[in-house]
């Protein structure tokens, strides 16, 4: 029988959504997606080889579901898990820049993945309790945006430093200053909320959104988010690539990644505002549509116009499917998310680890390199459509 608790005061909306953009901002626009710009640079320098930068990846992405798996099972409160997550990112990105070799930036890649997914996991579950409590679920975009906003922030900072002269390995350790300075006053804050509510099981706190909901057939949305993880993982690393094979000018094949970040902060708010009024697994099964379209785009027409249509699909769905796909997972288990969060975050990790395999898998065909990609690329869209169908029927049950 689950034990009778009292709840400490609920955290301010306000604050609630600061500390919550700024921790998605951090540990997936800086820690987990800077590496996408980055890798251009890495390779200009001569630091990697393409087939090192997919190994970092690939690393990056294993940590991530390293970091899902034991989520769920850290003895700490999601605040004290979020806090230390973050000074983590923020040390492990800057030493990118300090430490040289492949075998340590494996291991850093692999920590800030693992970490990542620490905080994505925390923060979903934390920020999600508090503005239901405040009947505030709707601001849930305005959190999620935060992600998208260190995308774009991050794309511009590449493109503006990446200046003819300026090694790769300044830039990260700017970054790793960069979110060590937006993290700072979150920390504080999470460390206070840590300590006021050290003696509460929050796991156990009603959710008035969440009241009435169903609570079975978890596995299929698991799945379908694994599906996504898949899709959405080869686009979102090769996109700043693929714009340089058509224009070597990094003013414009480096807009590729802002173009992605601001249409995935703008999508969250906008979506979180009318899906009240409609499905959420339909409105998620026609994002995977939207994103597949993204997705065999480039196979189809490479263009620096198909590849900011490209850019503009997928990262106008990509966190829009994160946000959904969290809340329906919690929608299911209401009184212990945290579990269901860690296992949709491992199925994610693991197809977005397979999406990097898959593209070096189809390289060793006797096909040229940029058809491998695009095999991986229409298998990925492949999956994601059969994501929506599931995802369709699972609305209509």
């Amino acid at each position: 029988m689950a034990r009778v608790v009292t709840t400490s005061r609920p955290a301010s909306v306000a604050g609630t959504c600061f500390v919550a953009i700024g921790a998605l901002a951090v540990a997936m626009g800086i820690g987990r997606f800077a590496f996408t710009p980055m890798l251009p640079l890495m390779v200009r320098d001569g630091l990697i080889s393409p087939d090192a930068g997919a190994w970092l990846a690939a690393s990056n992405y294993l940590g991530y579901l390293a970091g899902a798996l034991v989520a769920g099972r850290i003895p700490l409160s999601s605040p004290s898990l979020m806090g230390i997550s973050l000074v983590g990112t923020a040390a492990v990105t800057a030493a990118i820049g300090v430490l040289d070799g492949l075998a340590v930036w494996l291991l850093l890649r692999f920590t800030a993945g693992l970490l990542s997914a620490w905080t994505l996991v925390a923060t979903s579950s934390w920020a999600l309790r508090e503005l239901a409590r405040a009947d505030r679920a709707r601001l849930a975009g305005l959190v999620y945006s935060g992600v998208g906003l260190a995308i774009a922030v991050v794309g511009v900072f590449c493109m503006v430093e990446a200046r003819p002269g300026v090694p790769a390995q300044d830039l990260w350790v700017k970054l790793g200053e960069l979110a060590a300075l937006v993290v700072a006053v979150p920390v504080l804050w999470l460390s206070w909320r840590s300590v006021a509510e050290r003696s509460i099981d929050l796991r156990r706190v009603p959710d008035r959104l969440y009241q009435g909901n169903k609570t079975a057939g978890s596995a299929g949305i698991v799945i379908c988010y694994g599906l996504f993880g898949f899709g959405y993982i080869l686009p979102a690393t090769f996109l700043p690539a693929m714009a340089r094979e058509v224009v070597d000018d990094p003013a414009v094949f480096g807009l590729a990644w802002p173009i992605f970040g601001c249409a995935a902060a703008l999508s969250t708010i906008g979506v979180a505002l009318l899906v009240d009024r409609v499905n959420r697994l339909r409105v998620w099964a026609s994002s995977h549509l939207v994103m597949a379209a993204g997705v065999a785009l480039p196979t189809i027409w490479l263009s620096k116009e198909t590849i900011a249509v490209a850019a503009l699909l997928v990262g106008g769905t990509f966190m829009v499917i994160t946000m959904l796909g969290l809340q329906e997972g919690r929608a299911r288990t209401p009184d212990n998310p945290t579990a269901i969060l860690g296992r949709m975050t491992a199925a994610f990790a693991i197809g977005q680890l397979a999406g990097p395999l898959a593209s070096v898998g189809f390289d060793q065909l006797p096909v040229r390199r940029a058809d491998g990609l695009g095999v991986a690329l229409w298998l990925a869209a492949l999956g994601l459509g059969g994501g929506a169908v599931a995802l369709y029927r699972f609305a209509r049950i």
